[in-house]
C-alpha cells in the first residue's frame, strides 16, 4: 500500500510555546548523557514548544551545555511534570539498571492516555518485564531490539522484517518503527508504511535518539501517532541525506542530523506549496 508522506504540522501565528505542546522527556543516565540531549533537541527542532528533561544530574549539567533551550528537572519532579505534558519520550540512555527499570515503571504507569514514544533501552526494559503500556505508544525498535521483544532470534527479525513488525504491534497493541535501511511505520489497523529516504550516514551511534525526539515533537503538535512516526522517519531520513550530501556518509554524526532537520523540513514545505 502506498502511503503518502503526511503534511506537516500547521503553525498559526497567534501562538505561544504551549500551543506547541510540552515533552516529557526522561532518558539518559549516569554514563549515558548523549542521548537525553540528542532526543530533546530533535523535539524542538521539529517544531514542539517545550521539552524538559528529567533525568541523572550528570545528565542535567551536560544538557545545559548542549543546549540551554532545555528545560531541566530532577527525576523526583516526574510524577508533577507529567501532569502537564503533550507528550512522554522515555528511554534513551536510560541504562537497564535496577533503579532504571523502577524509574521506566513508574513513569509508565502514570502516562495513562498520554501520546508516548518509548526508545533503546525502555524497549530493552520491556523485553524484560511484563509492563501494562499506555493507551497511545509508539515503539522504536532497531532489529536486535526487536528480537528480545519478540523473544526471537535476530535472523528471524531481519529475514521477516514486515511480519516482525506486524508481530510487535499486535503483542504490545502499539505503533512500532522497526529502523533499518528502509524502516518501517506499522499500524495495529494493517497499515503499512516502507521509508525512502536515508542512508548508511545515518548508521552512527544517536541516529535512534534524533529520530525517537523528531517523532516525539511532532506528537507535541497534535498529529496522530501513525501520522507522527511516518514523517519523523521520512525526515529523519531525509536530513541524513542532506547532511551526506555536504558531509558524506562517513562523516555525519547524530549532531549534524539535528543540524540538518530545518533543511529537511524547508524541503517538504517547497513541496506542499
Amino acid at each position: 500500500m502506498v502511503y503518502n508522506i503526511p503534511k506537516l504540522p500547521q503553525r498559526n501565528e497567534n501562538s505561544n510555546k504551549g500551543s506547541f505542546g510540552k515533552i516529557l522527556n526522561v532518558s539518559g543516565s549516569e554514563y549515558m548523557t548523549g542521548a537525553a540531549c540528542l532526543s530533546s533537541v530533535a523535539a524542538l527542532k521539529t517544531g514542539a514548544g517545550y521539552v524538559e528533561l528529567a533525568s541523572h544530574e550528570n545528565v542535567l549539567k551536560a544538557a545545559s551545555v548542549f543546549a540551554p533551550e532545555i528545560v531541566l528537572a530532577p527525576v523526583n519532579k516526574i510524577p508533577e511534570a507529567i501532569k502537564n505534558s503533550t507528550v512522554l519520550l522515555i528511554g534513551c540512555g536510560l541504562s537497564t539498571t535496577e533503579e532504571a527499570c523502577e524509574l521506566f515503571k513508574k513513569t509508565i504507569s502514570l502516562a495513562e492516555k498520554l501520546p508516548t514514544v518509548i526508545d533503546a533501552d525502555g524497549l530493552n526494559i520491556l523485553a524484560k518485564d511484563k509492563i501494562k503500556l499506555p493507551e497511545n505508544v509508539i515503539l522504536t525498535p532497531h532489529p536486535k531490539e526487536a528480537s528480545r521483544l519478540l523473544n526471537c532470534s535476530l535472523d528471524h527479525v531481519l529475514i521477516n522484517m514486515e511480519d516482525s513488525a506486524k508481530e510487535i504491534t499486535k503483542k504490545y497493541n502499539c505503533i512500532t518503527v522497526l529502523k533499518s535501511h528502509k524502516t518501517i511505520v506499522c499500524s495495529q489497523y494493517g497499515t503499512v508504511y516502507y521509508n525512502t529516504t536515508g542512508n548508511s550516514a545515518l548508521a552512527k551511534a544517536g541516529s535512534g535518539d534524533v529520530l525517537a525526539g523528531m517523532i516525539a515533537g511532532f506528537l507535541a503538535q497534535h498529529m496522530n501517532l501513525f501520522d507522527a512516526a511516518v514523517l519523523g522517519v521520512y525526515l529523519h531520513g531525509l536530513a541524513g541525506d542532506l547532511a551526506k550530501n555536504d558531509l558524506t556518509a562517513y562523516g555525519v554524526l547524530a549532531s549534524d542530523t539535528i543540524r540538518y532537520i530545518p533543511n529537511a523540513i524547508k524541503y517538504l514545505l517547497t513541496k506542499e506549496i
